[in-house]
């Protein structure tokens, strides 16, 4: 159910970032991601502690930013249902993966990576 709301998130998130192509959109986005940057992958599990919201809001706004900064237009994919969820199960290996290899990596580095991966630039 976790890595379901983590999905929804994210997909809500990358929707939101190929509609935030006008600048004023873009440092929003930018705002609201900036103080969740900081956020190793053990702070984060810290600061979910229990709450399941806490842990899809908080990739989903670093999920954004990888996007932006990388000039992705996700629409542009064309993703069938079938290829989203394969990439949703990209993203999600290899954000565990990364937080299981190190977990005081920065969650940015993570995420960009399983963006990198989900995406498979």
């Amino acid at each position: 159910m976790k890595l379901f709301r983590i999905g929804c998130a994210v997909a809500a998130t990358l929707a939101v970032v190929t509609m935030a192509k006008a600048d004023e959109a873009a440092e929003k986005l930018i705002d609201e991601a900036l103080p969740q940057m900081y956020h190793t992958c053990a702070s984060l599990t810290k600061l979910a502690d229990g709450d399941d919201d806490v842990v899809p809001d908080v990739l989903g706004k670093i999920t954004a930013i990888s996007i932006y900064m990388r000039k992705i237009d996700i629409e542009s994919y064309g993703f069938s249902d079938s290829e989203k969820a394969e990439a949703r199960a990209r993203f999600f290996q290899a954000v565990s993966e990364g937080c299981a290899a190190d977990e005081n990596s920065l969650l940015a580095g993570v995420v960009d990576n399983a963006v990198k991966v989900a995406l498979n630039l």
